[in-house]
């Protein structure tokens, strides 16, 4: 039979163990040291590329020289030393969630080693010019350092080392993009498909404290700024409906390329690319740098500065450097480099929503600009919920929530009907790759049974 709560009976309890505050303390501490990697790691990633910027300013053509063999290097050091660190970093933890992955099989996806890997390459990625973001990176960098916190909890503590990971995924996208609430969102619908009790309270924390470290450093503020968007009628109607279903149709393209890229389908760039990484590489680099010669090196980077550039009414990309921006960012993660596709992917989508805005009425064009970024990075991930939240968080566009929140629906449903999931897809292949690489003894223990379904999304 229920009964009402007893007060003190509960805090007597909280306070019978000191051993359980330290756990906490551990935790809590961890999650500020996430934010602070995370913050970290989007200042040497800022400054390194603001140094590309000025060395591309000066000699523009070096970079048909230095963008091939420094991605060259990126790869080949990759490989060689922190095969776990390539690619955006999403992929990876979920894969260190999946049911079929034994907790030691972690650590190939999670782990302070990682973490300091994926910062330094990440920051060499912009140093080449190529079309990454940090944000995606940014959860494989704080789920790494959470992850760390397990070897000083006690044996018998309630904390595992899945809630770790979650919170410091979580933290990750918070952190990253100064969002809290699209941290909290992500936690649930990409990494761990519900919030369980017990480690609600600890994802949330991690995400709060995680979020403060980078609000203390970057100041409260959104990403982008705040965008002014006149009354929306039904004049936006048949524009927003032409950016949603645009960006819903190339991000599922998108998406689809990348994993028949990712997971080596077979084809003969695919062949050559598994008989020579490096050299693959070094070709991919090669086709980043002239498409950013002939854009004017607006696809170099993330794109985020011609996103504000957008918003502020300047035409940054043009339709035709919207689709070389796209082929720029496949490029790079098909060649392998530790590097995200979040900010490429809003850039990508903020050119849709600005092309179909200068054949609308101008008045729309920042709200066009949300919808396509929204539209694009929900049809990309096929996470609706978080797209929307993100760009929401970032625009300050409070007063578009239920068009913002259409465009990320409708747009993730569109895609579905072109491309399995990409996260999902790609920890698949990883899990996959990791049990076969296994020893006998391990796989067999790795794929139980109980073990064959994946969490519920």
């Amino acid at each position: 039979m229920n009964r009402e709560p007893d007060f003190l009976e509960h805090l007597r309890a909280e306070l019978s163990s000191g051993r359980i505050w330290l756990d906490r303390a551990i935790v809590l501490g961890y999650a500020i040291a996430a934010g602070l990697f995370v913050v970290g790691f989007t200042l040497a990633s800022d400054w390194v590329f603001g140094e590309f910027q000025r060395y591309y300013r000066a000699w523009p053509w070096a970079v048909l020289l230095t963008t091939p063999l420094l991605t060259a290097g990126i790869v080949w050091f990759t490989l060689r030393f922190f095969p776990g660190a390539g690619g955006s970093g999403i992929p990876q933890i979920k894969a260190a969630l999946h049911a079929t992955l034994p907790e030691e099989g972690r650590f190939r996806f999670a782990s302070l080693r990682l973490t300091v890997a994926k910062i330094g390459l990440g920051a060499a990625g912009f140093a080449a010019g190529l079309s990454i973001g940090r944000e995606g990176p940014s959860v494989q960098v704080a789920a790494g350092v959470m992850q760390h916190a397990r070897r000083w909890l006690s044996p018998h503590t309630a904390i595992d080392g899945r809630a770790l990971l979650v919170a410091g995924g979580a933290a990750g996208i918070a952190a990253a993009f100064n969002a809290p609430l699209a941290g909290v969102v992500f936690a649930i619908e990409e990494l761990s498909g519900r919030l369980e009790a017990r480690s609600s309270g600890l994802i949330i924390t991690a995400i709060v404290l995680a979020g403060l470290v980078a609000v203390s450093v970057f100041g409260n503020s959104s990403y982008f700024g705040v965008i002014r968007v006149p009354r929306l009628g039904w004049d936006a109607l048949g524009p927003g409906l032409l950016v949603t279903l645009l960006s819903g149709a190339a991000g599922g393209l998108f998406a689809r390329l990348l994993i028949a890229s990712l997971t080596g389908t077979s084809g003969r760039f695919n062949r050559w690319r598994a008989r020579f990484p490096v050299r693959f590489a070094a070709a991919c680099g090669l086709a980043v740098a002239v498409i950013g010669l002939v854009t004017g090196g607006v696809t170099f980077g993330a794109g985020s500065e011609a996103v504000k550039q957008m918003l502020q009414g300047h035409d940054e990309l043009t339709p035709l450097n919207t689709v070389l921006k796209f082929v720029a960012t496949w490029l790079t993660a098909w060649c392998g480099v530790p590097g995200g596709i979040f900010a490429p992917s809003l850039s990508i989508g903020a050119g849709i929503g600005d092309a179909v805005a200068s054949l609308a009425s101008s008045d729309l064009g920042p709200a066009l600009i949300a919808m396509g970024m929204a539209g694009f990075l929900a049809a990309v991930t096929q996470a609706p919920l978080t797209a929307f939240i993100i760009v929401m968080e970032m625009v300050d566009g409070h007063s578009m929530v239920l068009s913002l929140m259409a465009a990320a629906m409708l747009a993730s449903l569109v895609s579905r009907m072109i491309s399995r999931p990409l996260y999902d897809t790609l920890a698949e292949h990883m899990v996959r790759r990791a049990v076969g690489s296994m020893q006998p003894g391990e796989a067999a223990e790795a794929i139980t049974p109980a073990a064959r379904t994946t969490p519920t999304r």
